[in-house]
């Protein structure tokens, strides 16, 4: 008990790293309001957080004061100042299941972002990293958005996560990630984060919502791998679609099915599927964020006879702020299951974390998780820090 003391108290100089998706401050100084109108906290969003970045990073209701350049040409749209947003992050932790090691990963990353509204109903956001674990990591989400383009039918052409109609793993307060999204057996390179492709949602008027992704299914690796410099690693193209409803004003569900095929070079075909349910129920002080996921693949190790395998898994998720977005701290529980015809794959762990906010786009959090099953075995980690944006 001593020792995991004395961990934590050295622990309290590091950084804890979160990702962050849309908590920019950009948008805060554009629109010169509180981190709060959006996120609480940060960077999780609000509902009006996400309507915000449904109407392609534009309050309907406020004018951005100075926000374009007057060239005298109506067919010019320049913003005046290009809006940029800076984290530094970096992380301690102790972790027992790899060797009890106590690591400070300081700086873990260094990343630039910027977004907003190119001209009327076209806006853009990239985020670039600068530095992650000690490299030049380059762009993860990085898109155009076309707003409005028939009623209420949004695209989106570019880099993003295909399951940020689910839930955004980059918005979570937990620094243990959603691990079902990131599951994918043998030498498969489809999973449910980054890809590069178009996404199309429409909402109907007391709903549901709708959401259809087309992507390469190849991820957002390096091109050079593939011939003629080409992004997508194959021929085929894999399809997601979603349908999500509102039910009363505290809980709202939603199915999706991923179907798509891969092949290295010119050898087997691996056709796989994904389907699952989600829900969120949410209070003033509450929020319950349910996923599950199951995968099936004919052949993921691309061999000249089918070998399948079957992957299933999902996350609960529990938010606690004792006085809503006006808390000052808050608490956090996260309980991870995968299970895989592949072993190494399997998966379960419960998190605790929590936060308390110095200020808005600033706060200090602690977090401690338990692997009940993993490829390493059973073993606790912990961490300590703090995470920032400005």
């Amino acid at each position: 008990m001593k020792k995991i003391v004395v961990v934590l108290v050295l622990l309290a100089v590091g950084l804890s790293a979160v990702g962050t998706l849309n908590a920019m401050p950009a948008f805060a100084r554009k629109y010169q309001m509180s981190c709060k109108v959006c996120h609480s906290p940060f960077p999780k969003l609000k509902p009006y957080g996400e309507e915000f970045v449904g109407n392609g990073f534009v309050l309907k209701d406020k004018e951005a004061p100075r926000y374009t350049a007057d060239t005298g040409d109506e067919k010019v749209s320049l913003i005046r100042n290009i809006p940029i947003a800076l984290r530094i992050e970096g992380y301690a932790s102790f972790n027992s299941g790899h060797g009890k090691t106590f690591d400070l990963s300081t700086p873990y990353l260094i990343k630039l972002l910027s977004g907003g509204e190119l001209f009327r109903n076209v806006s853009y956001y990239f985020y670039f990293f600068f530095s992650e674990r000690g490299k030049v990591a380059g762009l993860e989400d990085a898109f155009i958005m076309f707003n409005d383009v028939a009623g209420d039918l949004d695209v989106i052409v570019g880099q993003f996560q295909v399951s940020d109609p689910l839930f955004k793993g980059e918005l979570r307060l937990t620094f243990e990630n959603y691990r079902i999204y990131k599951s994918k057996p043998g030498l498969s390179g489809i999973d449910l984060t980054y890809d590069r492709g178009f996404m199309l949602t429409y909402g109907f008027k007391g709903g549901p919502d709708l959401t259809l992704e087309v992507v390469n299914g190849s991820g957002i690796g390096d091109s050079e791998a593939n011939p003629g410099g080409r992004f997508d690693a194959d021929k085929y193209k894999n399809v997601m679609g979603r349908v999500a409803q509102d039910i009363g004003e505290s809980l709202r569900i939603g199915i999706f099915g991923y179907f798509g095929k891969e092949q290295v070079a010119s050898g087997p075909v691996n056709d796989l599927w994904m389907a699952g349910a989600d829900a969120t129920w949410t209070t003033p002080k509450l929020e319950l964020n349910l996923q599950y996921v199951q995968r099936h693949d004919k052949n993921p190790f691309f061999l000249s006879a089918d070998l399948e395998y079957a992957t299933r898994g999902g996350f609960a998720e529990l938010i606690y702020l004792p006085r809503g977005d006006d808390s000052s701290w808050y608490g956090a529980g996260l309980f991870n299951w995968v299970d895989s015809d592949q072993d190494d794959l399997d998966y379960t762990a419960a998190t605790l974390h929590g936060g308390w906010l110095l200020r808005r786009n600033f706060r200090l959090v602690a977090e401690a998780t338990y692997a009940f099953r993993s490829s390493s075995g059973k073993y606790p980690r912990f961490g300590v820090g703090l995470v920032t944006a400005f």
